[in-house]
């Protein structure tokens, strides 16, 4: 092979700085989740960022767990903004999360008080307390929507929702809706999103709802578009019957962006994009930016949106501190989430749990 031929197929490599790290997977020798879920870090593509974000998650629970500096202000003021921990996590998902069965992942967070604030959109509110009504069925992406339309069964991707569940929530909702605008003129109190999903958490009661353990663990939950769901359209057609219920987005505003300038640390952990990715993000670029971060979403950033832009845009903007590492994982999130719990709160939790369990 001549010379020039041989350096234009093979040209000798001159740097090995990038060179850091073999891509291994995982020996099959036997059957061990745990050490599968382990070698995804040094297999490459998404695997590499999901090990990453493992990484990510385990230095936000890492700092949670460091006690709080003394000379810490916190404020008693509003007991859903007291500053518990040293590193204060914010949890945001879209409607679509709650509809599939990552709604029980959610739930094991809350529950355990593994988060610290929830931001989500309308039917991440709604499709929880829904299924403590009736439950939401399994269908397929190809169902022809002329015939569920016919029926009346809507569908989300390969899930069904029969029209039924939203007339048992019309029936539940509207009498509570009706004592919100009699508390509004009797005792003037003005409803925020975060207030109205606390109280219909609270009257849920029931232990397989998110927002049952939200309220119960005075995590608050921000929904700045609680408007544009079913619990919108239960809101227009109360207003038409008994107009005058009003509902406080910016208290709620002030209420997650001091959150956040309170927090000592902070950690985003995001499933999915648009509004509630933004939410966070912005509440963060109050204090100058998070300082652990976990993006899991499909969406890419050829197209300018916040949904698809990475982490190190978000950190042009004081959303992310700049010296943080950040990850995103490219990837539907019902594939990844469980395994990431799984290898970081969970591992948590049920450690935690047995320890407790040996000194009693």
């Amino acid at each position: 092979m001549s010379n020039s031929l041989e350096n234009a197929v093979l040209k000798k490599t001159s740097d090995n700085t990038f060179l850091k790290e073999t891509v291994k997977g995982y020996e099959w020798k036997d059957l061990n989740y745990s050490k599968i879920l382990e070698s995804y870090l040094h297999s490459g593509f998404q695997a590499t960022n999901f090990g990453k974000a493992v990484h990510e998650i385990n230095k936000m629970i890492d700092c949670r767990m460091e006690r709080i500096p003394v000379d810490k202000f916190i404020d008693t003021e509003d007991e859903f903004t007291i500053v518990n921990t040293n590193c204060t996590i914010f949890l945001g998902y879209t409607s679509n999360i709650v509809s599939s069965g990552l709604r029980e992942t959610i739930k094991f967070l809350v529950e355990n008080k593994m988060v610290d604030c929830i931001v989500t959109t309308a039917g991440g509110v709604e499709e929880d307390l829904i299924k403590c009504l009736a439950p939401t069925y399994h269908g397929d992406f190809h169902l022809d929507g002329r015939i569920l339309r016919e029926v009346g069964i809507n569908r989300i991707g390969n899930l069904l929702v029969p029209n039924d569940n939203y007339c048992l929530f019309e029936n539940w909702i509207m009498p509570i809706l009706d004592e919100f605008l009699k508390q509004q003129k009797e005792n003037n109190i003005i409803w925020s999103p975060s207030k109205m999903i606390y109280e219909l958490g609270l009257r849920i009661n029931d232990e397989s709802s998110i927002y049952y353990w939200a309220s119960k663990n005075k995590i608050p939950v921000f929904s700045p578009a609680l408007t544009d769901g079913s619990l919108g359209d239960m809101m227009f057609m109360h207003s038409i019957k008994n107009p005058g219920l009003i509902l406080d987005i910016l208290s709620d505003l002030k209420r997650l962006n001091s959150m956040a300038m309170k927090a000592v640390n902070t950690g985003m952990i995001i499933l999915g994009g648009g509004l509630i990715k933004h939410h966070i993000c912005n509440a963060n670029l109050m204090r100058n930016g998070a300082d652990f971060s976990v993006f899991i979403n499909t969406a890419s950033e050829f197209d300018g949106s916040d949904s698809g832009a990475r982490p190190d845009e978000a950190k042009s903007w004081g959303k992310i501190k700049i010296g943080a590492t950040p990850v995103k994982i490219y990837s539907e999130v019902t594939l990844i989430f469980p395994l990431l719990v799984g290898e970081t709160f969970a591992k948590y939790i049920f450690r935690t749990n047995k320890n407790m369990e040996k000194q009693e």
